[in-house]
């Protein structure tokens, strides 16, 4: 069975970069997630830096969030650094939580 895209991106809302206090979804780290018909959810990422202090510790959270999905056989994480981060890739969202709109 398919996992929706939704419910995938309704699980990557529940992480976040210990450092900034919004999501990774709304934070713009997510470029793409994707699932197959037997449960298989692969996820394109990238961090703020490639120092990031919570480099292990985010795909990890990525990982257990998408494999907490009940119909999820098996998660694959998948860091990339192109296009490189960058503070134009967070959303309204998470701009207001930030503080960055007027």
């Amino acid at each position: 069975m398919t996992v929706e895209r939704e419910q995938i991106m309704n699980a990557l809302r529940q992480c976040y970069d210990p450092e900034i206090p919004i999501n990774i979804v709304d934070l713009g780290l997510i470029y793409d997630a994707q699932s197959d018909t037997e449960g298989n959810v692969a996820v394109k990422m990238t961090l703020t830096t490639q120092g990031c202090p919570s480099a292990m510790a985010i795909p990890e959270q990525v990982r257990a969030r998408i494999a907490s999905i009940a119909e999820v056989r098996d998660v694959k994480v998948e860091i990339v650094w192109e296009p490189a981060w960058n503070p134009s890739r967070i959303t309204p969202e998470g701009r207001k939580v930030l503080g960055l709109e007027a």
